[in-house]
């Protein structure tokens, strides 16, 4: 086994405490067993039919004419759509991996989608579309692929694949809101909620949490979500009418297979654990990567570690709370009165493992700092966990209670995760990888991030026997993929830069004549002076994007009289509305304006006038002393190379392009990037931002 694929199953240990507890599911697909000897390969001539099919469905006479017919958007012919989706029929075809940057409005969903609804008919597996945001997964399954079913005539079956703690347990419900709820809830607040959520479960047909219409809060969805340590499959009751079963049955029958990064890279580890056959998702055909551009980070986060306090509290109160006599462990008899015992000294020992964190925090007068070290802190929890987990394991065989035994099960699991993690942590048992502790809002926080990923996702994507195509609006610095294709290790496949389909007489680049450098004093009182004059030439419709929320805050305090007396309603980030009812008023409000910090640099998607104009207060380069930053860049040092060239730099020009990359939709489109850092004139560098743009007009304003 290879030192990369060792070190996948060393993060497997892990994944538990990082939340993503499909991780351990252990139910085979029933198609899973397959002979391949039997398989059929895809003929020929089925290859170029497919090709001609796809070439065909795109031509100005062809099929997607008919789209507003159906319910679509007008029909505008795309020659960049229709380039892309020929490439990627070929590459399903000869079975080779494909990397295309499509930018914003070239229909690149229906230019990957028509070749798989294709190539599905003549494969025996379904094809995958992994993508990074909620918003793109609803478009494809809500919009895009019920259009593409009217226009092809084509019958094919295309379904959701979430997490399974996205679904609703019915048997943890009934437990939930049944006789012994004292028990099993550790908290008395969390009744009325559990109430709640059973009146809306006698409604749903799905048990989809994004399907609930009133908020919950993630600790109580916890308590009834579906979760792997605790399943009982087809020995429940509920098995038959289970939500997530169901769902999971459907994506056997599948044509296309619709998925989030998170559960694709999930999946991928659990293929990679040496001495397993159990799969999340079923065996795949071909891939489909969007949103391409956060395959490194992604890529990094689940394949890494994450512990933070509150979770370790959480589960032991899960337990025993101390504080209010609730809990698993509220029954008589000596065990389950000594188990108590333990877990109210081991609370104790959290509290005090954490807070030497919190004391290295402190001494450096730092929120976030490295661990550069093994060995550096004190370990007593893992041995005290284990100890625990063995206590744990010897009185669940005493239960009778198959609910209450699988209720523990999945406890033991989560004791024997943090053992492990938190060892590891401490040791820095992962190699090549970077270490550190952050004080977040979830208390106190240990990580850890695999620094290797283009190795890995070498071995672990682009080398593999399926077809793998990645695609997104921003994969090129300076127009060339030499930068994306050393952080992710991308090869075995040809590359594809497609132009935009627009004018580029359609946007302007305004940069201010005075401006001050954003080291200096007097910036922030520049950036008041500024904003005002460039919000009025669009009289707002207007994206404010900035690099640190203090600055955003500094200058919507000093520019709320601005707006009130212009009447342009002020849509601040971190105020009353959270990000999706910000959108939702700026698109109803177009004159609104609304200051956002990062994530309003990436997959936002405000088709119309409402955006007509999109101001940068400064390049978003990252904190230089974040470790994984610190790291990366150390790294690249030590290979000979300068870390700002060939990290820093490029990094901030991809995140720059997807801030200014939503502002164009159509070709009645028109906008204003403004850009308010002085770095673009100032410093030989600032050209990297401005050639990465299409050719658009600059005035000095």
């Amino acid at each position: 086994m290879t030192k990369a694929v060792s070190d996948i199953n060393r993060a497997f240990d892990n994944a538990l405490l990082n939340g993503r507890e499909d991780d351990f599911d252990s139910m085979p697909f029933a198609g899973d067993e397959v002979d391949l000897e039997q398989e059929a390969e895809p003929e020929k001539l089925r290859g170029v039919e497919i090709i001609a099919a796809t070439t065909n469905f795109f031509e100005e006479d062809g099929p997607l004419k008919a789209s507003a017919q159906h319910g679509g958007r007008p029909y505008e012919h795309r020659s960049q759509q229709a380039d892309m989706a020929v490439k990627i029929a070929e590459a399903l075809i000869a079975e080779h991996n494909l990397c295309v940057e499509a930018p914003t409005g070239i229909g690149k969903s229906f230019a990957y989608l028509i070749p798989l609804i294709y190539y599905s008919k003549i494969s025996s597996k379904p094809t995958i579309v992994s993508t990074e945001t909620i918003n793109l997964q609803e478009q494809l399954m809500r919009k895009d692929i019920p259009l593409l079913r009217k226009i092809t005539g084509i019958e094919f079956k295309a379904s959701l694949a979430k997490g399974r703690g996205n679904y609703l347990c019915l048997r943890r419900l009934m437990l939930a809101t049944g006789s012994h709820r004292d028990e099993y809830l550790p908290l008395a607040s969390l009744a009325l909620e559990m109430d709640r959520i059973n009146k809306w479960a006698a409604g749903s047909s799905d048990g989809d949490r994004d399907s609930i219409d009133f908020r919950v809060d993630p600790l109580s969805w916890s308590y009834v979500c579906c979760e792997a340590g605790n399943c009982l499959g087809p020995q429940c009751r509920s098995f038959r009418t289970c939500y997530y079963w169901r769902a999971r049955r459907s994506w056997e029958d599948a044509d296309i297979i619709v998925a989030n990064h998170a559960m694709f890279f999930t999946d991928l580890k659990i293929k990679f654990i040496e001495g397993l056959e159990q799969t999340l998702l079923p065996e795949y055909s071909a891939v489909i990567i969007d949103e391409a551009h956060t395959l490194e980070n992604n890529a990094a986060e689940y394949l890494g570690l994450r512990i933070n306090s509150s979770g370790v509290i959480s589960f032991l109160n899960r337990l025993f709370n101390v504080d209010n006599a609730k809990g698993l462990l509220l029954r008589g008899g000596e065990e389950a009165f000594q188990l108590r015992e333990i877990v109210a000294a081991l609370k104790e020992d959290v509290v005090k493992f954490f807070s030497q964190f919190e004391q290295y925090l402190l001494e450096h007068n730092d929120s976030i700092r490295r661990v550069r070290e093994p060995g550096l802190f004190p370990n007593p929890l893992s041995d005290k966990l284990l100890a625990m987990e063995e206590n744990l394991r010897d009185y669940i065989k005493m239960q009778e209670d198959k609910d209450y035994r699988a209720e523990l099960e999945s406890q033991v699991l989560k004791c024997a995760a943090y053992a492990s993690g938190i060892a590891d942590f401490i040791n820095m048992s992962f190699a090549d990888s970077v270490y550190w502790v952050e004080d977040a809002r979830a208390g106190i926080t240990i990580q850890a991030a695999p620094l290797n990923i283009a190795d890995v996702l070498q071995e672990t994507l682009f080398k593999k026997s399926f077809p793998l195509v990645l695609t997104s609006a921003t994969l090129t610095v300076n127009k060339k993929f030499d930068y994306y294709r050393g952080r992710v290790g991308y090869m075995n496949g040809p590359e594809l830069r497609l132009d935009s389909p627009f004018s580029t007489k359609q946007v302007r680049v305004y940069l201010p004549r005075e401006m001050t450098e954003p080291n200096h004093k007097d910036y922030a009182a520049a950036l008041v002076e500024q904003i005002p004059r460039f919000i009025s030439i669009t009289q707002g419709k207007a994206f404010v994007l900035f690099t640190s929320y203090q600055m955003l805050r500094y200058c919507a305090d000093n520019l709320h009289d601005f707006f009130e007396s212009n009447g342009i309603n002020l849509l601040i980030q971190g105020e009353a509305l959270n990000r999706s009812a910000m959108l939702r008023e700026f698109k109803k409000d177009i004159d609104s304006v609304i200051f956002g910090t990062d994530s309003f640099w990436t997959g936002v998607d405000v088709p119309g006038e409402a955006l007509s104009h999109v101001i940068v207060t400064k390049f978003p380069f990252a904190v230089p002393t974040h470790p994984l930053v610190q790291a990366r860049g150390e790294r690249l040092e030590k290979e000979k190379r300068n870390s700002f060239m060939h990290y820093s730099l490029p990094e901030a020009v991809l995140k720059f392009r997807q801030g200014v990359g939503r502002l164009i939709r159509s070709r009645s489109d028109t906008g204003i990037i403004t850009i308010l850092d002085k770095r673009v004139r100032s410093k030989r560098y600032g050209r990297y931002f401005i050639d990465s743009l299409p050719d658009y007009p600059v005035k000095y304003f």
